[in-house]
C-alpha cells in the first residue's frame, strides 16, 4: 500500500498530500458512493451522474493504488468485480466528514433538513458554485 506515483518530500504540508489522494472531481463521491456500500463498476456509473467510464475507471485504478478501495474478482460468468472502501478509505471518509459539515453549513447555506455527517442526501439540490475566490 501507498502511494507510489506520488510525489514524494514535494508536500508542504499534510493537508497538501491529503488533497492529492483526493483531488479532481469524482473521487470524494466515489469515497461518498462506497462509503454506503461496495459496489459494481455499473453500479458507481449510476451514483455518480456525469462520470465517464475512462475517468471512474482510472481513479479507482488510483484509488485501489493510494490503498482506499479493494477491487474484488469473482470467477463467475458473467465476471463480477465490486469495489468497496479499506480501512483507510474509511478513514479518509471520517476525515471529510467536517469538511462535508463546513459545506453543508457555508455553501449549501442549510438548505433543508441535513442528512447524517458527512453525506450529502439523494434529493438534495446542491447549486453549482462558481468563481468563488
Amino acid at each position: 500500500m501507498g502511494t507510489t506515483g506520488r510525489r514524494p518530500g514535494a508536500y508542504v504540508c499534510g493537508t497538501d498530500a491529503a488533497m492529492d489522494v483526493i483531488g479532481g472531481k469524482w473521487k470524494v463521491l466515489i469515497l461518498w458512493a462506497l462509503n454506503e456500500r461496495p459496489c459494481r463498476f455499473g453500479e458507481l456509473r449510476r451514483e455518480l451522474p456525469g462520470v465517464t467510464e475512462k475517468v471512474l475507471a482510472s481513479h479507482l485504478r488510483e484509488m485501489e493504488a493510494d490503498g482506499l478501495v479493494h477491487r474484488a474478482a469473482y470467477d463467475e460468468v458473467p465476471p463480477r468485480v465490486e469495489y468497496s472502501l479499506t480501512a483507510r478509505g474509511a478513514s479518509l471518509n471520517e476525515a471529510l466528514e467536517p469538511l462535508g459539515a463546513w459545506g453543508r453549513a457555508n455553501v449549501l447555506g442549510g438548505l433543508g433538513a441535513s442528512p447524517a455527517a458527512g453525506q450529502v442526501g439523494e434529493d438534495d439540490d446542491v447549486p453549482l458554485v462558481t468563481g468563488a475566490a
